[in-house]
């Protein structure tokens, strides 16, 4: 019960600071472009509350919810995409290059598939130094489209080393579909050729995510090889900004995916665990409070 409370709190505390982004972004003191990650929340929080402390995380563009998950650090998420001194980057990097190494989200990249080599590049020092620890790369669907991808699968099968691969398939390229872009039907399929272990999921229960996850931590520790996991998901707004695409997506494909929002999901879960609306509004006001602080 204590686990499905916390994983709740982070949640909503993702989803409350990216609702806070889409009403206060149009007094234009947030200078950078916003990539949001309204909708796919589930899994940045089910795979970083599955490592350990000391694991390293490296995400995307899309960097909202990992960076969130792993750390929690309000302050230096606000300071930064208002470009103030008190951001992870004394504000010059924006909401796409977030990064606090200190804290184990060593960072995240504008250019597509960039920070998964790094990851393995992290997993080989972690082999090396014989410290335990496990380098965790988030990325999108998109970046199984490039090379670099590829060639970071082929040596962490090639040396066996402990990399977490999470795809966080949301279906599109920006506004390409998967369909119209790769040739393969199944990612799991390829990497377990190249000496991964491989998990997939299409579930919006942080929950499902969770213990996935912590299954194929558990491999990697074990058996020393990496983990690659498909995990299906869906962005609820436009590629880039606080707007909807629905000239582009068809507005049914994003009321199907909301039928089952994470967010609302777990709440629910909660009130069937014995919680009460005032225990669960408790939790909510603290976190509305600590974001508008």
């Amino acid at each position: 019960m204590d686990l499905s409370l916390t994983l709740y709190r982070k949640l909503y505390l993702i989803r409350s600071v990216e609702q806070y982004i889409v009403k206060h972004y149009p007094e234009n003191e947030m200078k950078c472009p916003m990539h949001m990650s309204m909708g796919q929340e589930a899994v940045s929080v089910g795979v970083c509350h599955a490592l350990h402390p000391e694991d390293q995380v490296f995400g995307t563009y899309r960097s909202h919810a990992a960076f969130l998950a792993k750390t929690g650090n309000l302050d230096k998420f606000f300071g930064e995409i208002y470009g103030r001194v008190t951001g992870t980057a004394q504000g010059k990097s924006g909401s796409m290059h977030v990064a606090s190494p200190e804290e184990g989200y060593m960072g995240s990249s504008g250019v597509v598939g960039n920070c998964i080599p790094v990851a393995v590049g992290t997993a080989f020092a972690n082999k090396y130094k014989k410290n335990g620890q496990i380098a965790c790369v988030f990325f999108g669907d998109g970046a199984l489209d490039t090379g670099v991808f590829w060639e970071s699968l082929n040596i962490a099968g090639l040396m066996k080393l402990p990399v977490l691969f999470v795809v966080e398939d949301n279906g599109y390229a920006v506004n390409t579909p998967v369909c119209m872009r790769q040739a393969f039907k199944d990612i799991t399929d390829i990497a377990i050729k190249f000496g991964c272990n491989t998990w997939k999921a299409n579930t919006t229960d942080v929950e499902s995510i969770f213990m996935t996850a912590r299954d194929a931590i558990k491999t990697i520790e074990i058996t020393g090889k990496p983990s690659l996991l498909h995990l299906k998901c869906y962005r609820y707004l436009e590629h880039v900004g606080i707007g909807t695409d629905f000239d582009i997506r068809s507005k049914e494909e994003f009321v199907e995916w909301y039928k089952r929002d994470c967010v609302t999901l777990q709440r629910n879960k909660l009130l069937r665990f014995g919680f009460t609306e005032a225990n669960i509004q408790e939790v909510e006001a603290l976190t509305d409070k600590q974001i508008e602080s």
